[in-house]
C-alpha cells in the first residue's frame, strides 16, 4: 500500500534524508534501505541529471516511501518533479515566480529562507512552513530560537550542515518541526551500494525524532 499523501512537509517525519543521486539505479535500493531503517520521507535533489529519474523510480517501486524533490530552483522544476512522482517540493531559496510555480502543483512545499525579511515576506504571502538554509552557516539553533518569539507562526525545517549530534538541539526548538540532512546517505555508501550501512544510519536518525 502506498504511503498517505502528505498535506504538509513538516508533518511527514522528524528527520528527512536529503539525497544527491548520480545514477538513478541507486535510487530504489537506497530508498528501500531508508524505509527499512524507519525514514519514509526522502528528498531527492535535482542537483544532478539523474534526479528526476530517481524520483520516478522510487515512486514506481518503493510505495512505502514519500519521495520529494529538493533543490527546486527553476520555474519549470516543480511541474517536472511532480510529474515524475514528487509528493513534496523543497527549494533552497525562493522568488515569487518560483513560489507561484510550486503552489500551482498542489503538493506541499518548503521555500528556503535565511533572513528575517524573507520570513516576514513569506508570511505576508500566506506561507508559514519554511526551510531554513543553510542552517548552520546562517546562525543555527541560536538564530531560529531568536525568531520564535517575534514570529511564532513561522515553522521550519532546518537543513544544511546538520549532524546526528546537532539534530536533537534543532528538534527541541518550538518552531522546528523536522530537520533535513545527508549524513544517513553518505556518498561512499551510495557508491559502494552499502545498503546495510544506509539502513543502520537511517535507524539511528529515526531514533532522534
Amino acid at each position: 500500500m502506498s504511503a498517505t499523501a502528505p498535506t504538509s512537509v513538516l508533518t511527514i517525519a522528524p528527520v528527512i534524508p536529503v539525497v544527491v543521486i548520480d545514477d538513478a539505479v541507486q535510487a530504489v535500493p537506497m530508498a528501500r534501505a531508508l524505509v527499512r531503517g524507519g525514514l519514509t520521507a526522502i528528498e531527492i535533489t535535482l542537483r544532478t541529471a539523474a534526479g528526476l529519474d530517481a524520483i520516478r523510480a522510487v515512486r514506481d517501486e518503493v510505495p512505502d516511501a514519500v519521495v520529494g524533490a529538493g533543490t527546486v530552483v527553476r520555474a519549470g522544476d516543480p511541474a517536472r518533479a511532480v510529474e515524475a512522482g514528487a509528493r513534496f517540493l523543497v527549494s533552497p531559496g525562493w522568488s515569487e515566480g518560483l513560489l507561484d510555480a510550486m503552489r500551482a502543483t498542489g503538493v506541499p512545499f518548503l521555500p528556503g529562507v535565511s533572513t528575517v525579511s524573507e520570513v516576514v515576506r513569506l508570511l505576508e504571502l500566506g506561507v508559514d512552513e519554511l526551510k531554513f538554509f543553510p542552517a548552520e552557516a546562517a546562525g543555527g539553533t541560536a538564530y531560529l530560537k531568536s525568531l520564535a518569539s517575534p514570529l511564532p507562526q513561522a515553522r521550519f525545517c532546518p537543513t544544511g550542515g546538520i549532524t546526528p549530534a546537532s539534530a536533537p538541539s534543532y528538534l527541541a526548538l518550538p518552531n522546528v518541526a523536522c530537520v533535513g540532512g545527508s549524513w544517513m546517505v553518505p556518498a561512499d555508501a551510495l557508491a559502494a551500494g552499502d545498503w546495510a550501512r544506509v539502513e543502520k544510519l537511517a535507524a539511528e536518525a529515526a531514533s532522534l525524532g
